[in-house]
C-alpha cells in the first residue's frame, strides 16, 4: 500500500484526488491550512481508516513518512491569490522548497501542480510545453504566475542537483463539483449567477477564449504523470483542447439552467489572457491520456452540484 501526501487536499481538485487515491487502495495524508480548502470537501472521507487529515501550512516544514507527494497547495483563483499576494508567493515558493526537501529526505516521488498561467498572455496558440511564456512579472497576477514559474524552476533544480524524482503538470481551466461558489472563476460564477437569475458578468468583449477541463479528467492525468518513469521530468499540459469563447460559455450555461439571467459586460482585468488552449500532444504520446468528458456533460454534473448546494446554503452577493 502506497502512503501518499496531498498538500491542498481539502481543496476543489485536492479532494477529488484524495478520493481517487483512496479508491485505488492508497493510504492518504491530506494536508491543508483551509485558506481556500473546506472540510466539507473531505468530510465524507473522515471515516476511512486510510485517510488522515492534518491542518498545516506548507510554508512551514512538515515531516511525514510517505512514498509520493502531490503538491497542490496554493490559492488558484484570482480573487484568492490576489487577496494576499505575498502569501501566494510564499506558498508557491516556500511550499515547494519544503515539500521538495521532504521528498529528498524520503527518496519519494513528488508532483507539482503547476498551471497554464505560466504561459501568461501567450503569443503562440495553442500552448506547447516548450513555450516559455509571456508573463508580466510586476502585474497583479504575477504573485501566482511567477510563483508557479519559480516552483517549476525549483523542481527541475532539485531533480538535476539532488536527483529528486520530480513531476510537473500544467493545469488548464478545470471545473466540476466542489468548486467554491464565490471564487471568481468563470464556470462557477456563471452557474451560480444563472441559477439565481442574477446578471451574468462577462469581463471584456467575451471573445477571449478558454479551454475547460472536467475535474475527473485532470485527476486521471495527474495519476498517469506520477506513474511515468523517473527519467521523465518534462512539464506536461493537462487540459481539454476544446476551445470556447467566454460568451459561448455564458450562452451554454443560460440554456442548460433555463435561466432568465441577462449578460452584463464589465472592463477586462489587467493581464487577462486573450487566448488559452493546451497542446496535449505530449500527454497523448507519453501518458496515453485524452480528456473523456465534454463540456456539456461536465457542465450538467456541475450545475447539479450547485443546484443542491444552493438549496442548503445562503450566498452573499
Amino acid at each position: 500500500m502506497k502512503r501518499i501526501l496531498v498538500t491542498g487536499g481539502a481543496g476543489f481538485i485536492g479532494s477529488h484526488l484524495c478520493e481517487r487515491l483512496l479508491a485505488q487502495g492508497c493510504d492518504v495524508v491530506c494536508l491543508d491550512n483551509f485558506f481556500t480548502g473546506s472540510k466539507q470537501n473531505i468530510i465524507h472521507l473522515i471515516g476511512n481508516n486510510y485517510f488522515e487529515l492534518v491542518r498545516h501550512d506548507v510554508t512551514d516544514p512538515y515531516k511525514a513518512e510517505v512514498d509520493e507527494i502531490y503538491n497542490l497547495a496554493c490559492p488558484a483563483s484570482p480573487i484568492h491569490y490576489q487577496y494576499n499576494a505575498i502569501k501566494t508567493v510564499k506558498t508557491s515558493v516556500m511550499g515547494a522548497i519544503n515539500m521538495l526537501g521532504l521528498a529528498k529526505r524520503l527518496n519519494a516521488k513528488i508532483l507539482q501542480a503547476s498551471t497554464s498561467e505560466v504561459y501568461g498572455d501567450p503569443t503562440i496558440h495553442p500552448q506547447v510545453e516548450s513555450y516559455w511564456g509571456n508573463v508580466n512579472p510586476i502585474g497583479e497576477r504575477a504573485c501566482y504566475d511567477e510563483g508557479k514559474r519559480l516552483a517549476e524552476t525549483l523542481f527541475m533544480s532539485y531533480n538535476r542537483q539532488n536527483h529528486v524524482k520530480t513531476k510537473i503538470i500544467r493545469i488548464f481551466n478545470t471545473y466540476g463539483p466542489r468548486m467554491m461558489p464565490n471564487d471568481g472563476r468563470v464556470v462557477s460564477n456563471f452557474i451560480v449567477q444563472a441559477l439565481t437569475n442574477k446578471p451574468i458578468t462577462i469581463y471584456g468583449s467575451g471573445e477571449q477564449t478558454r479551454s475547460f477541463q472536467y475535474v475527473d479528467d485532470l485527476v486521471e492525468g495527474m495519476i498517469r504523470v506520477m506513474s511515468t518513469p523517473d527519467s521523465f521530468t518534462s512539464p506536461v499540459n493537462i487540459g481539454n483542447p476544446g476551445e470556447f469563447t467566454i460568451k459561448q460559455l455564458a450562452d451554454k450555461v443560460i440554456s442548460m439552467t433555463g435561466s432568465h439571467s441577462k449578460i452584463e459586460y464589465k472592463p477586462l482585468p489587467s493581464d487577462d489572457p486573450v487566448k488559452r488552449r493546451p497542446d496535449i500532444s505530449l500527454a497523448q504520446s507519453e501518458l496515453g491520456w485524452n480528456p473523456t468528458v465534454n463540456l456539456e456533460q461536465g457542465l450538467a454534473k456541475t450545475i447539479a452540484y450547485f443546484e443542491d448546494y444552493l438549496k442548503h446554503n445562503k450566498l452573499e452577493f
